[in-house]
Protein backbone atom coordinates (compact mmCIF):
# COMPACT_ATOMS: atom_id res chain seq x y z
CA UNK A 1 0.00 0.00 0.00
CA UNK A 2 1.25 3.59 -0.73
CA UNK A 3 -0.14 6.31 1.18
CA UNK A 4 -1.06 9.09 -0.96
CA UNK A 5 -2.19 12.93 -0.34
CA UNK A 6 -4.58 13.53 -3.30
CA UNK A 7 -4.50 12.59 -7.22
CA UNK A 8 -6.55 15.62 -9.49
CA UNK A 9 -6.52 16.89 -13.15
CA UNK A 10 -5.37 19.98 -13.88
CA UNK A 11 -2.45 21.54 -16.51
CA UNK A 12 1.06 21.23 -16.02
CA UNK A 13 2.10 24.10 -14.32
CA UNK A 14 5.53 23.65 -15.33
CA UNK A 15 8.61 21.76 -17.13
CA UNK A 16 8.59 21.99 -21.27
CA UNK A 17 4.83 20.19 -21.08
CA UNK A 18 3.66 23.29 -18.77
CA UNK A 19 0.12 24.37 -20.46
CA UNK A 20 -0.90 20.35 -21.27
CA UNK A 21 -4.28 18.68 -19.48
CA UNK A 22 -2.09 16.20 -16.74
CA UNK A 23 -3.21 13.84 -14.09
CA UNK A 24 -1.10 14.52 -10.89
CA UNK A 25 -0.16 11.97 -8.26
CA UNK A 26 0.86 13.35 -5.00
CA UNK A 27 2.83 11.17 -2.67
CA UNK A 28 2.98 11.73 1.22
CA UNK A 29 6.35 11.90 2.92
CA UNK A 30 9.45 14.22 1.74
CA UNK A 31 12.97 13.80 3.01
CA UNK A 32 13.69 17.17 2.57
CA UNK A 33 13.15 20.38 4.28
CA UNK A 34 13.37 23.01 1.77
CA UNK A 35 13.21 26.83 2.89
CA UNK A 36 10.72 27.86 -0.10
CA UNK A 37 8.75 24.03 -0.11
CA UNK A 38 4.87 25.16 -1.37
CA UNK A 39 3.77 21.69 -0.42
CA UNK A 40 4.24 21.00 3.29
CA UNK A 41 1.00 19.04 3.35
CA UNK A 42 2.01 16.64 1.82
CA UNK A 43 4.64 15.71 4.77
CA UNK A 44 2.51 13.34 6.82
CA UNK A 45 -1.02 13.90 5.23
CA UNK A 46 -2.34 11.30 3.27
CA UNK A 47 -4.63 8.03 2.46
CA UNK A 48 -3.84 4.53 2.23
CA UNK A 49 -4.19 3.11 -1.43
CA UNK A 50 -3.04 -0.17 -3.38
CA UNK A 51 -1.01 0.69 -6.98
CA UNK A 52 -4.18 -0.65 -8.52
CA UNK A 53 -6.70 1.52 -6.60
CA UNK A 54 -4.29 4.45 -7.66
CA UNK A 55 -4.85 3.49 -11.57
CA UNK A 56 -8.56 3.35 -11.11
CA UNK A 57 -8.59 6.63 -10.07
CA UNK A 58 -5.95 7.84 -12.79
CA UNK A 59 -8.40 6.43 -15.57
CA UNK A 60 -11.83 8.23 -14.33
CA UNK A 61 -9.81 11.25 -15.89
CA UNK A 62 -9.78 9.78 -19.62
CA UNK A 63 -5.91 11.31 -19.51
CA UNK A 64 -2.58 9.98 -21.00
CA UNK A 65 -0.18 12.27 -18.99
CA UNK A 66 0.36 11.55 -15.43
CA UNK A 67 3.11 13.23 -13.21
CA UNK A 68 3.73 11.55 -10.03
CA UNK A 69 5.12 14.13 -7.33
CA UNK A 70 4.93 14.51 -3.72
CA UNK A 71 6.88 15.48 -1.05
CA UNK A 72 9.11 13.18 -2.72
CA UNK A 73 7.68 10.00 -4.40
CA UNK A 74 10.69 8.10 -4.07
CA UNK A 75 10.67 7.66 -0.17
CA UNK A 76 7.77 5.11 -0.75
CA UNK A 77 10.24 3.50 -3.51
CA UNK A 78 8.40 0.30 -4.21
CA UNK A 79 5.07 1.12 -4.53
CA UNK A 80 6.12 4.12 -6.46
CA UNK A 81 8.75 2.16 -9.32
CA UNK A 82 5.46 -0.48 -9.43
CA UNK A 83 2.97 2.34 -10.28
CA UNK A 84 5.46 4.24 -12.82
CA UNK A 85 5.93 0.76 -14.60
CA UNK A 86 2.25 -0.48 -14.61
CA UNK A 87 1.34 3.17 -16.14
CA UNK A 88 3.76 2.64 -19.16
CA UNK A 89 2.54 -0.97 -19.86
CA UNK A 90 -0.80 0.98 -19.83
CA UNK A 91 0.37 3.24 -22.46
CA UNK A 92 0.57 6.12 -20.37
CA UNK A 93 3.08 9.03 -20.66
CA UNK A 94 4.33 9.14 -17.26
CA UNK A 95 6.43 12.07 -15.52
CA UNK A 96 7.94 12.04 -12.22
CA UNK A 97 8.88 15.56 -10.42
CA UNK A 98 12.03 14.23 -7.52
CA UNK A 99 14.00 16.46 -5.22
CA UNK A 100 17.49 14.79 -6.33
CA UNK A 101 18.54 13.29 -3.25
CA UNK A 102 17.16 9.57 -3.62
CA UNK A 103 18.76 7.31 -6.42
CA UNK A 104 16.91 7.23 -10.01
CA UNK A 105 18.78 4.72 -11.88
CA UNK A 106 16.15 2.03 -11.40
CA UNK A 107 13.31 4.44 -12.71
CA UNK A 108 12.04 2.41 -15.88
CA UNK A 109 13.38 3.83 -18.84
CA UNK A 110 10.35 5.31 -20.35
CA UNK A 111 9.16 7.59 -17.56
CA UNK A 112 10.36 11.21 -17.51
CA UNK A 113 12.53 12.64 -15.10
CA UNK A 114 12.44 16.49 -13.83
CA UNK A 115 15.13 16.16 -11.31
CA UNK A 116 15.98 19.37 -8.87
CA UNK A 117 19.15 20.14 -7.68
CA UNK A 118 18.83 22.31 -4.85
CA UNK A 119 20.24 26.02 -5.05
CA UNK A 120 22.23 27.33 -1.64
CA UNK A 121 18.79 29.20 -0.73
CA UNK A 122 17.01 26.00 -0.87
CA UNK A 123 19.22 25.21 2.90
CA UNK A 124 18.93 21.20 1.20
CA UNK A 125 21.89 21.75 -1.27
CA UNK A 126 24.35 19.05 0.80
CA UNK A 127 21.56 16.39 0.03
CA UNK A 128 22.32 16.97 -3.60
CA UNK A 129 22.76 12.79 -4.93
CA UNK A 130 24.99 14.26 -7.98
CA UNK A 131 25.80 10.31 -9.04
CA UNK A 132 22.17 10.70 -10.29
CA UNK A 133 23.21 12.80 -13.39
CA UNK A 134 24.99 9.62 -14.83
CA UNK A 135 21.28 8.41 -15.47
CA UNK A 136 19.36 11.31 -17.01
CA UNK A 137 18.20 10.78 -20.12
CA UNK A 138 17.92 13.10 -23.00
CA UNK A 139 13.77 13.13 -22.51
CA UNK A 140 14.66 14.01 -18.77
CA UNK A 141 14.71 17.59 -17.57
CA UNK A 142 16.69 19.10 -14.54
CA UNK A 143 15.51 21.78 -12.08
CA UNK A 144 17.24 24.47 -10.61
CA UNK A 145 14.59 26.45 -7.88
CA UNK A 146 16.34 30.34 -8.27
CA UNK A 147 15.90 32.61 -5.01
CA UNK A 148 19.04 34.72 -4.82
CA UNK A 149 21.65 35.63 -7.36
CA UNK A 150 23.69 33.11 -5.34
CA UNK A 151 21.84 30.84 -6.49
CA UNK A 152 21.73 31.54 -9.74
CA UNK A 153 25.95 31.35 -9.97
CA UNK A 154 26.20 28.41 -8.19
CA UNK A 155 23.54 26.49 -10.50
CA UNK A 156 25.43 27.73 -13.91
CA UNK A 157 28.51 26.36 -12.62
CA UNK A 158 27.16 23.19 -11.69
CA UNK A 159 25.40 23.14 -15.51
CA UNK A 160 28.94 23.52 -16.74
CA UNK A 161 30.61 21.32 -14.55
CA UNK A 162 28.37 18.63 -15.44
CA UNK A 163 27.40 19.65 -18.92
CA UNK A 164 24.44 19.44 -18.01
CA UNK A 165 22.71 21.35 -20.83
CA UNK A 166 24.44 18.69 -23.52
CA UNK A 167 22.47 15.78 -21.25
CA UNK A 168 18.82 17.17 -20.85
CA UNK A 169 16.91 19.91 -20.80
CA UNK A 170 17.76 22.28 -18.07
CA UNK A 171 15.35 24.25 -16.47
CA UNK A 172 15.30 27.57 -14.18
CA UNK A 173 12.56 28.57 -12.10
CA UNK A 174 12.11 31.66 -9.78
CA UNK A 175 11.00 30.56 -5.99
CA UNK A 176 7.78 32.38 -5.73
CA UNK A 177 7.44 35.96 -3.99
CA UNK A 178 11.18 35.93 -3.56
CA UNK A 179 12.96 37.68 -6.68
CA UNK A 180 12.18 39.18 -9.63
CA UNK A 181 11.63 36.65 -12.41
CA UNK A 182 13.02 39.47 -15.14
CA UNK A 183 16.24 39.58 -13.08
CA UNK A 184 16.93 36.07 -13.91
CA UNK A 185 15.71 36.17 -17.82
CA UNK A 186 18.41 38.96 -17.66
CA UNK A 187 21.13 37.13 -16.44
CA UNK A 188 20.03 34.59 -18.30
CA UNK A 189 20.21 36.73 -21.78
CA UNK A 190 23.79 38.22 -20.15
CA UNK A 191 25.34 35.09 -20.47
CA UNK A 192 23.48 33.45 -23.34
CA UNK A 193 22.98 30.84 -21.01
CA UNK A 194 21.11 27.51 -22.52
CA UNK A 195 18.64 26.60 -20.30
CA UNK A 196 14.54 27.16 -20.54
CA UNK A 197 13.25 30.04 -18.05
CA UNK A 198 9.76 28.75 -16.35
CA UNK A 199 7.03 29.89 -13.87
CA UNK A 200 4.91 27.92 -11.59
CA UNK A 201 1.92 29.03 -14.34
CA UNK A 202 -0.35 27.14 -11.70
CA UNK A 203 0.42 30.03 -9.51
CA UNK A 204 -0.70 32.93 -11.95
CA UNK A 205 -4.19 30.95 -12.69
CA UNK A 206 -5.19 30.21 -9.69
CA UNK A 207 -4.29 31.29 -6.11
CA UNK A 208 -0.81 30.38 -5.23
CA UNK A 209 -1.67 28.34 -2.38
CA UNK A 210 -4.22 26.59 -4.19
CA UNK A 211 -4.04 22.58 -3.58
CA UNK A 212 -5.49 20.24 -6.60
CA UNK A 213 -4.47 22.60 -9.07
Amino acid sequence: MAKINEIYYSIQGESSFAGIPCVFVRFTYCNLRCTYCDTAYAFYEGRDASVDEIISEIQEYKCKLVEITGGEPLVQREECLELMRKLCHLGYQVMIETGGSLPINDIDPRVKIIMDLKCPSSGMMKKNLYDNICFLKPIDEVKFVIGTREDYDWAKEIIAQYDLSNRCTVLFSPVFGQIEPADIVHWILEDNLPVRFQLQMHKYIWHPESRGV
